[in-house]
């Protein structure tokens, strides 16, 4: 479980970072007194009109209430509402100039529709979009081109991830990093970094990408004089932290269930588990058996477990452990803040749980993701290369 978003289309997800889903939310609260249109009723057809008669139509059709009963419908709907809000916006457009107070919300109204139905599978909006951003980028209106370059950009990390083409990642990272070294201050554009950035250390194969991205970002956060993006820039040095590890020592510290400081030279010359963890999490949960078992398998030839529960409830966790026999031991502290809290989490960044790291016996991280079948075949590797040495 993420700390930061559910489990979302990451199309979606990237567009709701930059700013720029929002206002095609399908679940709008109504206004008082008044019953939205559902969308059973469907889409009322574009109107001839004024710009600010355009304008008011995209607005409405944006607060269609919608209770979708499967994917397919949920997307028919963004799409009707996409298309509409395209058609709106250039019957707007074509009656304003650049210099015109509406200019700008109707190509932004434009843009977002565009984006959404390429996103949707529309290959002829994708190319409209392409063209219509190139012509905002060259414009006279600093916001508008760098709404269009963010646009562009999340379009070229959606193929990106689409695909799973890594080698393009680098030119994904240094295109965010020009965008937000050239508006340190723009909260949307710091988030999109931000996501895209997480979003590689969830990629596999990610994890160096991930680290890329975040020392490309760290430093131009860090100037920002925004103080949500400094903020961000904080929580960047504990996932730099973290990605920073393979190879390198991990320090654990913390307070035991029992009360007890835990001393981590007791895990000298063993093969560690770090398992951050939560009795509210499901995948933590699901992933008990199988860290029982290896834990069964191996822990009489030096293999530990150490668990950070990030949980509030004291009582809770204790009767957690209880029941399910858990053997390792279990770092936890009382905080009055969010279950994230633990310094542990805060110092290496975790964002998502079940994080599972894997430390060898000389004391240095093996991985940063041994779960499900991968910590299987880590534990093997690495005791039948300590089986080959002790035989020989």
């Amino acid at each position: 479980m993420t700390r930061f978003f559910s489990v979302l289309s990451l199309s979606i997800l990237l567009l709701l970072v930059s700013g720029n889903l929002s206002s095609f939310a399908l679940s709008a609260e109504p206004e008082t007194g008044k019953q939205p249109e559902t969308v059973a009723a469907g889409i009322p057809p574009v109107p001839e009109g004024t710009p600010e008669e355009m304008l008011d139509y995209i607005r409405t059709i944006r607060q269609v209430a919608a209770q979708p009963s499967s994917r397919e419908e949920m997307m028919k709907s963004m799409q009707a509402i996409a298309t509409a809000t395209a058609e709106a916006a250039d019957r707007a457009l074509s009656q304003l100039k650049s210099s015109d107070d509406l200019f700008d919300e109707a190509a932004k109204a434009k843009l977002q529709s565009l984006m959404m139905l390429s996103r949707l599978g529309d290959t002829t909006a994708s190319s409209n979009l392409q063209t219509f951003a190139t012509s905002l980028i060259e414009g006279p209106s600093p916001a508008l081109a760098t709404e269009a370059k963010r646009l562009l950009l999340v379009q070229e990390a959606q193929e990106l991830f689409t695909t799973r083409d890594l080698a393009k990642a680098p030119a994904v990272i240094q295109q965010a990093g020009a965008l937000l070294a050239a508006n340190p201050n723009d909260t949307a554009t710091a988030g999109l970094a931000m996501q895209l950035a997480s979003a590689f250390e969830h990629l596999p194969g990610g994890e160096a990408l991930s680290k890329q991205a975040y020392e490309t970002f760290g430093p131009l956060f860090q100037k920002s004089e925004n103080e949500s993006i400094q903020q961000m820039a904080e929580s960047f040095q504990g996932t730099l932290r973290r990605l920073s590890l393979p190879g390198n020592p991990m320090e654990i510290t913390g307070t035991l269930l029992n009360g007890k400081p835990f001393d981590q030279s007791t895990l000298a010359g063993k093969v560690v588990l770090v398992d951050f963890w939560a009795t509210w999490c499901g995948p933590c949960i699901a992933e008990i058996p199988n860290v029982l078992e290896a834990y069964e398998k191996y822990s009489s030839q030096g293999f530990e477990v150490v668990g950070v529960s990030l949980d509030q409830d004291r009582d809770a966790l204790e009767k957690f452990v209880n029941d399910r026999n858990i053997p390792w031991p279990i770092l936890f502290e009382t905080s009055e803040g969010s279950d994230w809290q633990h310094p542990l989490a805060t110092y290496y960044g975790i964002s998502g749980i079940p994080t599972v790291i894997l430390i060898g016996k000389d004391g240095n991280v093996v991985s940063l993701n041994a779960r499900g079948e991968r910590l299987g075949e880590l534990l093997d590797e690495l005791f039948k290369n300590s089986s080959s040495t002790r035989g020989n």
